[in-house]
């Protein structure tokens, strides 16, 4: 992605976090990037089109970090605490990012779809990692798929732990509660 591009997928990806898709217009875009619309035109086709760039990109940018961290490991349980520990960096980095794309994932717009379909691919390599673990007799639940919707639920609520510790995320600290109360309990011998 070149300089512009990138400036104009910040700029976007911020205005929409904050003002909704239907509260930013093309001139906020360009006026915060400070190019001309011409320039915008020339790498997105419309409005629409950079939305769908946003978040298209930012989650294969998330799906990619997680399936390379947790491919460094062979323990399904490693593989899940690499998977939370990367999800919990890319909502303390791209905030905004994440924002935008649980905010719109509810209703019946193609946008709202989109943004379903992003969520539930992620979900799904997490599903993937809690199968193989089972499978291998290190993980003890039946229900990946519930399993793998609460993991992402628990990590999404990070930007909500962010907003009332001002502003911050403590990586460290949430990984290590998630690492005591979650993952522990997915460990055979555990009643």
């Amino acid at each position: 992605m070149n300089r512009t591009k990138r400036k104009i997928f910040e700029a976007a990806m911020e205005l929409f976090a904050k003002q909704g898709y239907d509260g930013t217009s093309v001139d906020e875009i360009t006026s915060v990037v400070g190019i001309a619309k011409g320039t915008l035109y020339y790498h997105f086709s419309s409005k629409e089109e950079i939305y769908n760039f946003l978040i298209v990109e930012g989650m294969n940018l998330f799906k990619n970090s997680i399936e390379i961290q947790a491919a460094k490991h062979e323990n399904a349980i490693d593989k899940l605490k690499a998977a939370i520990l990367v999800q919990l960096r890319i909502m303390e980095k791209y905030e905004s990012l994440i924002t935008l794309i649980i905010g719109q994932m509810w209703g019946k717009d193609e946008r709202n779809l989109l943004c379903r379909q992003c969520i539930y691919e992620y979900v799904e390599i997490i599903e993937n990692i809690i199968n193989y673990g089972i499978e291998r007799g290190e993980i003890v639940t039946q229900d990946a798929k519930a399993v793998s919707s609460i993991l992402f639920g628990l990590t999404s609520s990070a930007l909500l732990y962010q907003y009332r510790d001002g502003g911050k995320i403590d990586v460290a600290a949430l990984y290590n509660e998630y690492s005591k109360f979650v993952i522990k309990n997915l460990k055979p011998g555990r009643e």
